[in-house]
């Protein structure tokens, strides 16, 4: 079996190869790719040296599945050429979300949706993935009529240069910004790029992702996102209001029996959800869980995942295991 990984020599990327490794993909034959700066580059994989490839060149080595990392621009127009060539494309950028035709997937909540002929299959939004994670197995039960979401992300979500701003600002050192501002000892209110409405990019995929993933147009969704200085991982604030009563005892089991989420939750030893905490893991960790007395049928809950991990590589390639259990590729 051929993989191939578009974007390797990204920080996203990066964490793909480890994760590739970690879950047992030294045995297949993986081709990296990256950009045209980048060929030649040589990656350490499983005991073993990689040299950076050209796109095309891995397009034509005709691989079974092209996990992509390289952004919008680069999906959309490399992943139909590996599409025709009959390899299932896992794209992490926002390119190919909000397509009706194109699967929305993360594996514990919807794998089921896929079917041999979806050669493009996109991955969601990192703080999109950990809150859906977390909500799925609670709109079943209670069915969700509306969210109220705060995001404090991590700068591991913008890159490698929001990163080395962060860093050279605890030094005191100069450095190239990703921010319009300083983000050490601060908070931006601000995801993405702003959008004609006052919202952010990143705050209309929250919204237009979970109803997709949950497959429910009916869900009414409010969302503000804020960088923060840390680099272990996402937290947010989500507010919870069901179309019925909820029993607190029932919400506990139901996240409990969630694979992949983590309940942290006893207040009494304040034990609790922290990036500090996630970063590393691939789990989604809940906590501070409680009712929302101020309005009838309402919870609050704080989630929070290492957005490198789950929001991106380690959810990419559940979906390449999830395809390869199915028997599509050999």
């Amino acid at each position: 079996m051929k993989i191939g990984l578009v974007g390797a020599t990204g920080l996203v990327g990066s964490v793909m190869l480890k994760v590739l490794e970690e879950r047992g993909f030294g045995k297949y034959d993986l081709l990296v790719a990256a950009s045209e700066r980048s060929i030649g580059k040589e990656i350490s994989f499983c005991g073993r040296t990689l040299k950076v490839q050209s796109v095309q060149s891995v397009i034509d080595s005709c691989v079974d599945i092209a996990i992509f990392s390289a952004g919008s621009s680069a999906s959309l127009t490399y992943a139909p050429l590996f599409a025709a060539k009959n390899s299932f494309v896992i794209d992490n950028s926002s390119a190919w979300r909000m397509y009706d035709h194109i699967p929305l997937i993360v594996p514990q909540i919807n794998a089921d949706r896929l079917t041999y002929s979806d050669k493009i299959i996109a991955n969601p939004n990192c703080s999109t993935i950990q809150m859906v994670m977390a909500l799925a197995p609670l709109h079943k039960a209670f069915t969700i009529k509306r969210l109220v979401i705060s995001t404090y992300q991590s700068v591991t979500g913008t890159g490698v240069k929001a990163v080395q701003q962060l860093m050279c600002e605890r030094k005191g050192e100069p450095c190239e910004k990703a921010y319009p501002h300083p983000i050490d000892m601060n908070v931006l209110p601000h995801g993405g790029t702003f959008e004609d409405n006052g919202y952010t990019t990143e705050e209309t995929k929250l919204l237009n992702e979970t109803r997709k993933i949950l497959n429910d147009n009916n869900i009414q969704i409010t969302a503000t996102v804020c960088r923060v200085p840390v680099t272990g991982g996402h937290s947010e604030a989500v507010n919870v209001e069901f179309a019925r009563e909820y029993d607190l005892k029932q919400v506990y089991e139901l996240l409990n029996e969630m694979p992949g989420v983590v309940v942290q939750d006893d207040t009494a030893n304040n034990i609790y959800p922290m990036p500090i905490n996630a970063k590393g893991k691939d789990e989604v960790f809940v906590g501070r869980i409680r009712r929302d007395f101020s309005r009838e049928n309402c919870l609050n809950l704080w989630i929070v995942s290492d957005n490198l991990r789950k929001g991106a590589a380690t959810n990419a390639i559940e979906i390449a295991e999830y395809i390869i259990r199915q028997g599509w590729v050999k």
